[in-house]
């Protein structure tokens, strides 16, 4: 059974870091691309950054460009998104995706909120 669990959340000051893990089980991750979407109550789910099965290939919402890191390792069955230089807009839940076979899988989030 396909697994997500992110963590790492939590509260950061505007400027901060943070580094958020998305552990994965019933699957090794090296096969596939995985993705990072944030939510803010009320809205749509956003994309924020994608990597490929490889790692080589890395692609970023605008919004996070230039300050965010989509990262994996897949000996540990792990992928992780560095935040860096965070801003108040940048709170939100965070997921991880992966998409097998046609089916979407998401974790059940981790809160990052960004505030003095």
């Amino acid at each position: 059974q396909v697994q997500l669990v992110e963590s790492g959340g939590g509260a950061v000051q505007p400027g901060g870091s943070l580094r958020l893990s998305c552990a994965a089980s019933g699957f090794t991750i090296n096969n596939y691309a995985m993705r990072w979407y944030r939510q803010i109550p009320g809205k749509e789910r956003e994309y924020i950054a994608y990597i490929s099965d490889s790692g080589g290939r890395t692609n970023y919402a605008d919004s996070v460009k230039g300050r965010f890191t989509i990262s994996r390792d897949n000996a540990k069955n792990t992928m992780y998104l560095q935040m860096s230089s965070v801003k108040f807009e940048d709170t939100a839940v965070y997921y991880c995706n992966v998409m097998i076979q046609g089916r979407d899988s998401w974790g059940q989030g981790t809160q990052v909120t960004v505030s003095w």
